[in-house]
């Protein structure tokens, strides 16, 4: 049985000490969010045990729900939360490993956050994690600026998910190095590992991990299996008259126009809703992936538009910037698997974007699976696995 969270605390320092982990301790969230003085990138705010119930299996160390400094989609320093689970065993000489992993679609809502409530599949994803826990590495996981913090998470805006995703890194290894045992430090070495809108934040960090993190971090690579790649080719054709699409499609659709929405309020996609689109778009604010999936079913995605979105000035151009997917530029491997029978994110949408990362001699290994969007990230294992080994093993250059 898995020891409570309290038993494996240093008993003798307070919760002060314990939740302001070396950094500042803010006042209520909505404030916090609104003071200029957040401090640096990774800078934990406040940080207490995780419920066990939302514990990793094999994490029979410690686990944490952290809030800690990042950036937001508007490019301003921001708040976002996020975990962290410690295997047993003792570490490696440096500290555990980290994987920071990204997380797949979960809603847009402050309740939908992962550290509160859990990931959407508990079922996939809980012994997907474990599987690497096992393997002797920590994982981090940001729920992503605005997902439980002010403001509104950006969904597949990826350069917002970089910083973030990057940022729970720091916070964990300042958290464990200035609150918790040696036994409980992590290494520098690290590498990102996403599914579905995790997969694109995992290699979209992948592009810009060593910028972001810093001579303080040992970047090593990414992984990213079901990754959405020229969604926003889709997204500029969206009009009155486009075909209906399953209920979980037209729901990422709409979580995509909240997130735009947020970011770039002067864009007037207002302007181009109806009523049913201005209803679901605002719904998608709040509601959780699988709620929202049953609430939009038999919606035609069509109807949600008075008007082409492309009649919008500057829309395609603010779309591309919005979630266009990195082509060149990546300094360390990353492995990316792809399932021929995903519906969600259709292999014919991703494989172009494969194509192109091998035209610029990307540091690419790819693999598609006859599996769909969850059994690719299952059946991918026995490549990942091996590929995040070696990245670990190599000497640092």
């Amino acid at each position: 049985m898995v020891e409570p969270v309290r038993s494996r605390l240093p008993r003798p320092r307070s919760l002060a000490v314990l939740v302001a982990a070396g950094s500042i301790l803010l006042g209520p969230a909505g404030e916090a969010g609104a003071r200029p003085s957040l401090g640096a990138p990774g800078a934990v705010v406040s940080a207490a045990p995780l419920k066990h119930r939302l514990w990793i299996p094999k994490t029979t160390r410690a686990a944490f729900r952290l809030k800690y400094v990042t950036t937001n989609a508007r490019g301003k320093r921001a708040l976002s939360t996020g975990t962290l689970f410690l295997p047993k065993g003792k570490p490696r000489r440096g500290g555990w490993p980290v994987i920071s992993w990204a997380h797949g679609t979960s809603g847009l809502g402050d309740r939908c956050a992962p550290s509160l409530v859990g990931p959407a599949l508990p079922r996939r994803d809980r012994p997907y994690l474990a599987n690497w826990m096992r393997e002797g590495y920590a994982i981090v996981a940001s729920d992503y600026a605005g997902l439980g913090t002010p403001g509104l998470m950006a969904y597949l805006h990826g350069r917002s998910e970089a910083h973030n995703v990057v940022d729970i890194v720091k916070a964990g290894r300042a958290f464990a190095r200035r609150t918790l045992s040696p036994g409980s430090r992590l290494a520098r070495k690290w590498v990102a590992i996403g599914q579905s809108q995790g997969a694109g934040a995992a290699i979209y960090t992948a592009r810009y991990a060593t910028r972001f993190g810093g001579r303080a971090l040992d970047y090593r690579g990414a992984v990213g299996t079901g990754t959405p790649a020229y969604v926003e080719e889709i997204v500029t054709q969206l009009a009155p008259d486009f075909p209906p699409l399953s209920s979980g499609i037209t729901a990422y659709m709409s979580y995509i126009l909240a997130g735009m929405r947020w970011t770039h309020p002067d864009l007037g996609i207002d302007g181009v809703l109806t009523s049913a689109g201005r209803k679901y778009v605002k719904l998608a604010e709040t509601a959780c992936v699988g709620p929202f999936e049953k609430d939009l079913e038999g919606a035609k995605l069509g109807s949600f538009f008075s008007r082409p979105l492309s009649t919008l000035p500057h829309f395609a151009r603010t779309a591309r910037s919005y979630m266009a997917m990195p082509e060149s530029g990546f300094d360390k491997p990353f492995f990316m698997g792809h399932g021929l029978k995903d519906a969600d994110v259709p292999y014919a949408l991703t494989k172009p974007y494969v194509d192109k990362l091998r035209a610029n001699h990307q540091p690419l290994t790819f693999k598609s699976y006859d599996a769909d969007h969850s059994g690719t990230l299952l059946e991918s294992q026995t490549d990942t696995h091996p590929f995040v080994r070696k990245l670990f093993a190599q000497k640092r250059r």
